[in-house]
Order: C-alpha cells, then structure tokens, then sequence
C-alpha cells in the first residue's frame, strides 16, 4: 500500500451542551460503559429529548448559508476526550457490554478508534446566525465539530440493510427507551 501524508483537520466549530463526560470510557481493556445513575435507556431517552448548540467559528457562518431548509444534518465531530493511547484499541466487546461478542473496532460504532471521526445525523431545530440548535446530539461539551453537512436520503438511505445480530438487539434495546 502507498505512504500517504497526514491529514490535518481544522474544527469549524465547538459543541455546547450539557453532556460532560462520554458515556463510554475505553482502557486497557477495552470500553467500559460510565456508572451512572440511570440506566443506558434513561440515558438514550434523554439524549433524545434534549437540545445543544453547535457554535460554528463566525468566519465560516456564511457557509451555513441555506441549512435551514433542511430538517436534519450531519455532524462530523471529533471525540477530544479519548486518549490517544486508548485509540490503540483493536477489538472491543460493543457498549462495553461483556454480553456481547468482541469485534473489530471498525465494525463497532466505538469512538476509540484510530482516527475517532464521529457522525450522527440529528434534527436541525434552528439556525440563528452562526449557531445552529440540534435535537438528540450525543457529544460532549466541547467537542471539536470538523464539518456538517445537509442530510439527503437520496445519498444516504440504503435499502436491504443487513446488521448482525447483535447490532439488531442493541438498536431495540435503545429504541425500546
């Protein structure tokens, strides 16, 4: 395989919301999910419910130029609360749950990952200026954001989508919240 250089990403923006610590934690050995008080349900159901901004640097603010007229966007964003050194990570049980088998980093949604690009798609609720408001965005506080786009099915939807079994049960044990 070619040598390729290295990629320099700039963030165009910083995420505010009321998350301050991934739910998700990776170690030594592996991910491990964070002792809280309530249940990955309760917590996926507020998620849910809840709104935070994206604060957009001003100078790109004109880039946002006709994001409204979408109902949803991508956020592509960077996990800055991972150690790198935890980034090393190889396979990892997914949610950090033991009940399920080890796999791949990359066939897992894990933000502990070589280069821990993250994206959700998420409800756009408003755009004033250089913040937009968004429904459902699981970042933490200060998150780096690398780029958003306007979400499309036309580009996006897939038909016949296959998971493995175990994605199927962690999507209706989130969905069941």
């Amino acid at each position: 395989m070619p040598k390729t250089s290295p990629i320099q990403l700039t963030p165009v923006g910083v995420v505010r919301s009321d998350i301050k610590r991934p739910m998700l934690t990776a170690g030594e050995s592996g991910l491990s999910l964070d002792e809280r008080k309530d249940s990955i349900k309760a917590y996926h159901r507020r998620v849910k419910a809840s709104e935070c901004e994206l604060v957009i640097d001003p100078q790109w603010e004109e880039l946002l130029d006709g994001i409204e007229g979408f109902s949803h966007i991508l956020v592509l964003y960077w996990p800055h609360l991972i150690d790198p050194e935890q980034r090393k990570l190889r396979k990892v049980h997914p949610m950090g749950r033991k009940d399920l088998p080890r796999q791949g980093i990359f066939a897992t949604c894990s933000p502990a990952r070589p280069n821990p690009v993250l994206v959700s798609a998420v409800p756009l609720v408003n755009r004033k200026n250089n913040i937009l408001t968004v429904k459902g965005f699981e970042a933490v506080d200060g998150s780096p954001i690398i780029d958003v786009k306007p979400y499309s099915k036309s580009y996006l939807q897939v038909e016949n989508l296959i998971m493995p079994a175990w994605m199927e049960q962690i999507h209706r044990e989130v969905e069941d919240s």
